[in-house]
């Protein structure tokens, strides 16, 4: 018999032996938690198509914040679900919005210790559910959204973000967002842009979450999923405009996006595994499909893998530990 000279093998022989030899890891540190506060919660409301993932009160986000804190994990992404909304969304920019309140107690709560962020759109915001506000014809008007936006980001740095994060995918955002931040003083709040975002089926649970008002869709200024040049014309444009990150949202589907954009940019790379990535890994592993402890590792591996430096995930906290307990 013919016996193979070389054995790769050798090197997957025992757990210990696996983790040694590992090209990718993750770390805690490199994680961010999406958390959802709600105006006028007394306590945290479960979100029916995200097991596990809550709107929380302002009382319950402070107290989560910290066990995010303590668990290592890098970030948290606000979201503000207001009790009432407006066709400007002018709960976004008003200081006393669900939003900026959240984003003031949770400085006070933990500080630097971890990096408070803050997404800067209105759609959680307008009653009509976009992501801009519209013109006389319900078109999404590009540039009067862009003075909302600047707005939106002085009122979130004034509140105490480190980072906000447009995400309206608005033509020119960053630029204005950046300009309109520095004229304010804060030339120190970072921009992590959403500059690679998809018009994508998996947004789905997150419309539960943020009680969407939108009817139709938002394929006029979010990226067709089959295009990637114009992925990386979108990056290129957010960087040449003052980006301090972009991000990459969603992430499975998109691996190679993320790897092209990585290639693409000096500038640290993030992506979103967002609501519905979440989801279908929680249900299947409710109907017992696959392990779930693994398959959560598993996709944010590959994410990894594929060249995002931050993650943005719903299971952060739970992950951090997964991660602690591995290694």
């Amino acid at each position: 018999m013919s016996y193979p000279d070389v054995r790769p093998r050798r090197l997957r022989r025992t757990p210990a032996m696996r983790r040694l030899v590992e090209e990718t890891r993750v770390a805690p540190s490199e994680l961010i938690l999406p958390m959802f506060v709600k105006e006028g919660l007394a306590e945290p409301r479960p979100i029916g198509t995200m097991p596990g993932v809550v709107q929380h009160s302002r009382d319950s986000l402070r107290k989560a914040v910290v066990e995010a804190v303590q668990a290592g994990v890098g970030g948290i992404m606000l979201f503000g679900v207001p009790v009432s909304k407006d066709p400007a969304g002018s709960g976004g920019i008003d200081p006393n919005g669900i939003l900026n309140v959240a984003i003031r107690d949770v400085v006070s709560e933990i500080g630097d210790a971890t990096v408070v962020m803050s997404d800067l759109c209105l759609d959680e915001f307008t009653s009509h559910g976009h992501c801009g506000l519209l013109a006389p014809d319900g078109t999404v008007d590009n540039d009067a959204t862009l003075a909302a936006y600047a707005e939106m980001a002085v009122a979130q740095a004034a509140a105490g973000a480190g980072v906000v994060g447009p995400s309206g995918m608005m033509d020119g955002q960053v630029g204005v967002v950046r300009r309109a931040l520095d004229a304010a003083g804060y030339a120190d709040v970072a921009i992590l842009a959403y500059a690679v975002k998809y018009a994508s089926a998996f947004y789905g649970p997150f419309r539960e979450a943020v009680e969407s008002s939108l009817v139709g869709d938002r394929r006029t200024y979010q990226q067709d999923p089959p295009n990637l040049r114009e992925a990386l014309r979108e990056v290129a444009l957010d960087v040449a405009e003052g980006a301090d990150m972009v991000m990459v949202k969603p992430a499975l589907p998109y691996l190679d996006v993320i790897s092209a954009v990585r290639e693409a940019v000096d500038v640290p790379v993030a992506a979103y595994q967002i609501s519905g990535e979440y989801a279908m890994v929680e249900a299947a592993a409710a109907n017992g499909w696959l392990n779930r402890d693994t398959a959560i590792l598993e996709t944010l591996t590959s994410i990894r893998r594929a060249g995002a430096q931050m993650i943005l995930t719903y299971w952060a906290v739970e992950a951090a530990r997964l991660l602690r307990a591995r290694y």
